[in-house]
């Protein structure tokens, strides 16, 4: 099947159905690998909603989100086998993870169709992960099992509603859509925990159930197929980070290097690597393919305290060939939120490197660095913005870092208010959410119209013009 025939004249269902027969194809080389996968992108992207009526999408929208995810299921699987046959190269990855991206956000904008635009409203109160009236697609390996029973050594990844989770999401070269990863330990009781380092915490023991209910718009579960080192990995995790528990002076603080090689402090990712490498014993060393921090522009990862130039991000368990995916889930009634923050972030970064837009403070986020850790003792204005960017400021925080997460917050929140009052717009109009191409030309218009200046975003006297 070739790419012409599947972005050719169709009926959407029929269309996007056939990106699974075309993902399965035969490749024998990175640079076949490479075509087939740009190939599947420019199909999702060129599925426009524009082209198709509202209320015929509508009728079919429970098969699309299934063929979507099940196109995602297929392009896992090849994973696999295009690293053992040395395929997987670091462009056939970025491709991959912009594959996974389109047809999430595709799935994702068929859902709020489908759900009248129920998140129309700028708040809502979070649900439970995995939970919501077919917000939860289980893959066809697992669908005779039951959800809730979740296996030691499971991986959650998960994306927060703030604006720093779509940074951390977006923060190397890889358009990710998910900002936390942890692991589950189930004890002699049968109590399910998850273990994790949060930016706020540091290393942490919560109840699964908590961590679940914890303001998350998308998540998805993964599970190693070596059932007995899974369990293994999480009972290190979970021991590892409980020896910890009773002073400050021995908790792990959250590793803002986002090096691998420091263990006296973790992030997220790095925490999970070093259970399942203990576990095998140093056999298994995650990710298998890593984030990379290439950026000529580096202002904004230096500010927020990053040393490393590669890493273990959240999202690359997405393409992990050890793992399986089990569930994916979405909220969409913050959906369109969090695709809006997605591609906010992408035109921030990339205005940062093609532009040369740097961050410049003023006299509020100068009092809001310095003070951060003392937050009881500012005004309420300035309690308001640092409870809303960074909830509880670590003692290992730079003000630097304070200060960038203000910065980044203040940039892009109104940004955001002004891309959901253009898609509410588009909606009432159209009945259709936009298009990420559309989100993009609106925020290229705001960049225009803004000049030299874009929130705390500012180009360097020399370039400006």
């Amino acid at each position: 099947m070739s790419i012409s025939e599947v972005i050719g004249p169709r009926s959407l269902p029929s269309r996007i159905g056939s990106l699974r027969a075309l993902a399965v194809q035969p490749v024998a080389s990175s640079g076949e690998v490479l075509a087939l996968l740009r190939s599947i992108h420019q199909a999702i992207l060129s599925a426009d909603l524009e082209h198709y009526d509202a209320a015929e999408i509508k009728r079919h929208v429970p098969l699309l989100r299934q063929d979507l995810f099940r196109l995602r299921e297929e392009l896992r699987g090849r994973v696999a086998i295009w690293h053992a046959a040395k395929l997987m190269n670091h462009q056939t990855q970025l491709a991959m993870r912009d594959c996974f991206r389109a047809s999430r956000f595709a799935s994702d904008m068929l859902g709020e169709l489908a759900s009248g635009f129920a998140g129309l409203e700028n708040r809502q109160s979070p649900l439970k992960a995995f939970t919501g009236n077919g917000n939860t697609i289980v893959a066809a390996a697992f669908d005779t099992d039951e959800l809730t029973k979740y296996r030691a050594g499971d991986v959650l990844l998960v994306r927060g509603l703030h604006h720093n989770s779509a940074a951390i999401a977006r923060i190397g070269d890889v358009d990710s859509q998910f900002s936390h990863i942890c692991i589950v330990h189930i004890d002699k009781k049968g109590a399910q925990w998850v273990v994790e380092s949060l930016i706020e915490e540091g290393a942490v023991i919560t109840r699964l159930g908590t961590a679940l209910a914890h303001g998350n718009g998308r998540a998805i579960l993964f599970r190693h197929r070596d059932r007995e080192l899974a369990a293994k990995a999480g009972q290190i995790a979970y021991d590892h980070v409980r020896r910890t528990y009773g002073t400050w002076k021995r908790r792990i603080l959250y590793d803002f290097s986002m090096r691998l090689d420091n263990r006296r402090q973790l992030f997220c990712s790095k925490l999970v690597r070093l259970a399942y490498a203990r576990a095998s014993k140093g056999r298994l060393m995650l990710p298998s393919f890593m984030t990379r921090f290439d950026m000529t522009n580096r202002d904004f990862i230096d500010r927020i305290g990053v040393k490393a130039t590669e890493t273990y991000a959240p999202g690359d368990i997405e393409i992990e060939p050890n793992f399986d995916l089990v569930a994916e889930w979405q909220d969409f009634r913050v959906t369109s939120r969090l695709r809006a923050q997605d591609l906010i972030m992408v035109k921030l970064f990339e205005w940062m490197e093609d532009y040369g837009y740097k961050f410049e403070q003023d006299f509020l986020i100068r009092i809001i660095a310095l003070f951060g850790r003392f937050a009881a003792h500012l005004s309420d204005g300035a309690k308001d913005m640092l409870a809303a960017v960074v909830p509880k400021v670590p003692p290992n925080m730079p003000r630097k870092t304070i200060a960038a997460i203000a910065m980044l917050h203040k940039t892009a929140e109104p940004l955001l208010d002004e891309i959901r009052s253009i898609e509410t717009e588009h909606i009432v109009r159209t009945g259709k959410p936009m298009h990420p191409r559309q989100v993009y030309a609106a925020l290229e218009e705001i960049r225009r119209r803004s000049g030299d200046r874009i929130g705390y975003l500012v180009l360097p006297s020399p370039d400006r013009h």
